[in-house]
């Protein structure tokens, strides 16, 4: 089953950005298929298993997609990956785009809300899971969801086979003869969705072209290159995220370079392999450097310090950074910090190679209408002068087309034009630099996810012993917020501990580790403020000594 795609920004926009050479008109897989002929034998993926050739990857793609025709998968239909960084996962992305269909990935972990969200509002007609990941069976969890799925035909799992699925690990150890006919594919059309927490119940996903993935993306990332060789691009977060969406479709088929990866971030593993692999830029979330900054082979004067000699420069983004920290990836790094403010949604900013470090750890840098113009605009969604404090907005080349089956998401966030409202806000200084103010929406952002207060509050009160429940972020240092809950118990009740809390949300409720409550407060009634609202400033100042908090749990 195929989904029909809008875009909100009008054609004669998309046209102008074409006439002014913005994207590349081709399709992620014919663009990755140049470099595969030009540099075959150029080493296109790092992973744990080793090095991967564009050839050589090139030929698994070709299988890969082989098998997914031959199941049945149409252009323009549905295909959900759930695959750990790898070859693989890359190997995937390209398959999905030879066939001329639409790549879903989403990282590894989801639980079976997000999962049968992400599924359901999609209609995948084909999904591609990693079979267990910790103690979770997500071949038996795809099984028991698919009588809610209508649109889901096919399910390949890699891992231990499971009757009545598609092994991927029998495709691979007698992979098909390569498609002999790639799908000619409108680069126009949608060739991947993003996945975002968002500040819904449920993650937002939104409809990318190739166009708008390889060019508009694509030139944010080349913006960031330096020197005659190709980009060297170590990530450290999920390839399937919106951040890794830069990874098969921007470093491998824009700009033909080597991609490096981890199957599970490790802090000591990721500085080894700076010297290992010798990449040129490290994508990576604020808690990701803090951690890795802890090694002492970074440490000035180490015996056994890793060469960071390669590096051009690290790129940050997924949440906001303190000074320290960039001062300090700054000095044991080597080389540049980027500061990064983007989004699934279509919003990117960030400073350049070159900038000078007071001016990363103030401000956003200066946005690139090559990638995406930036307006800052009062209530009324009427432009303010620079130096005015308003909410932000952003529409440009990388401008997505819409959300996923979900027009009360268009009607919220996108405006006249194709302009998306980010709920942030931000000024643009004197020197044309945007620099973040704060926010409107409620989220919370913890090691660079977004989470739903919404969402957690809304699990919390099915707890048989929890009358209601607030869902708020309290900072933290190293984290940048915290999930913290108030709960009112059931009328002659004890609410639950945090234990338990966590417990029965995880285990009987699907949610994710990362968005389980780490600080609990019971309550007999919240405090209401005079127009009745449940008094926030009034919850978060009662903190000051939180009692029950899951440090030793995260």
């Amino acid at each position: 089953m195929t989904t029909q795609f809008h875009d909100l920004v009008p054609g004669e926009v998309r046209a102008q950005w074409t006439a002014e050479g913005r994207y590349p008109g081709r399709p992620l897989f014919t663009l990755f298929q140049e470099h595969a002929e030009r540099q075959p034998h150029f080493p296109a993926v790092i992973d744990d298993e080793g090095t991967i050739s564009y050839g050589e990857l090139r030929r698994l793609a070709l299988g890969l997609a082989r098998s997914l025709a031959d199941a049945g998968t149409a252009p323009g239909e549905v295909v959900a990956v759930n695959l750990p960084n790898g070859r693989l996962a890359c190997a995937m992305d390209l398959a999905v785009a030879a066939i001329g269909a639409i790549c879903l990935p989403y990282p590894i972990g989801r639980r079976r809300q997000d999962t049968l969200a992400l599924l359901r509002r999609s209609k995948a007609a084909a999904v591609v899971i990693t079979r267990h990941v910790g103690e979770t069976d997500y071949g038996k969890l795809v099984q028991e969801l698919r009588p809610e799925l209508p649109s889901l035909r096919e399910v390949f799992v890699h891992g231990d086979p499971l009757p009545g699925l598609r092994s991927l690990d029998a495709i691979l150890a007698d992979l098909p003869e390569p498609l002999d006919k790639t799908a000619e594919t409108d680069p126009d059309a949608i060739g991947r969705i993003l996945v975002s927490s968002g500040s819904e119940a449920e993650p937002k996903m939104v409809a990318y072209s190739h166009n708008a993935l390889c060019g508009g993306r694509g030139e944010f990332l080349r913006s960031l290159h330096r020197g005659d060789q190709p980009m060297r691009n170590l990530y450290l977060v999920p390839l399937a995220s919106s951040f890794g969406s830069t990874g098969t479709a921007v470093t491998l088929a824009f700009l033909g370079g080597t991609l490096a990866v981890m199957s599970r971030f490790d802090a000591a593993d990721a500085v080894t392999l700076i010297g290992r692999h010798r990449p040129t830029h490290i994508l990576g979330v604020p808690t990701m450097f803090q951690m890795m900054l802890a090694d002492p082979r970074l440490a000035a004067g180490a015996t056994d310090r890793v060469d960071t000699s390669s590096l051009v420069g690290v790129v940050c983004g997924g949440a906001g950074v303190d000074a320290a920290t960039v001062a300090a990836c700054a000095t044991r790094f080597g080389c540049a910090f980027v500061n990064l403010y983007g989004s699934a949604d279509g919003v990117n900013c960030h400073t350049q190679i070159e900038d000078p470090l007071e001016i990363v750890q103030t401000t956003a840098g200066r946005p690139n209408p090559k990638v995406a113009a930036i307006r800052i605009v009062d209530a009324d969604g009427e432009d303010l002068p620079h130096g005015a404090e308003g909410e932000i907005w952003s529409r440009g080349p990388m401008s997505p087309h819409c959300y996923v089956n979900a027009p009360e998401l268009d009607a919220q966030y996108r405006r006249e034009g194709g302009w998306v409202t980010t709920g942030d806000l931000g000024r643009i200084d004197p020197a044309g630099r945007l620099r973040i103010t704060g926010r409107k929406k409620e989220i919370i952002i913890r090691a660079g996810l977004n989470i739903s207060p919404a969402e957690v509050e809304g699990l919390v009160t099915t707890h048989p012993a929890v009358r209601s429940a607030v869902c708020l972020g309290v900072p933290d240092d190293r984290l940048g917020e915290r999930v913290c809950v108030w709960v009112v118990p059931t009328p002659g009740g004890t609410a639950p501990d945090l234990a338990e809390l966590r417990r029965y949300l995880f285990e009987e409720m699907g949610l994710e580790r990362a968005k389980l409550p780490e600080i609990l407060r019971e309550l007999a009634e919240f405090p209401v403020s005079p127009a009745g609202k449940v008094d926030k400033h009034a919850l978060r100042a009662s903190l000051d000594a939180p009692k029950e908090s899951a440090d030793a749990q995260s």
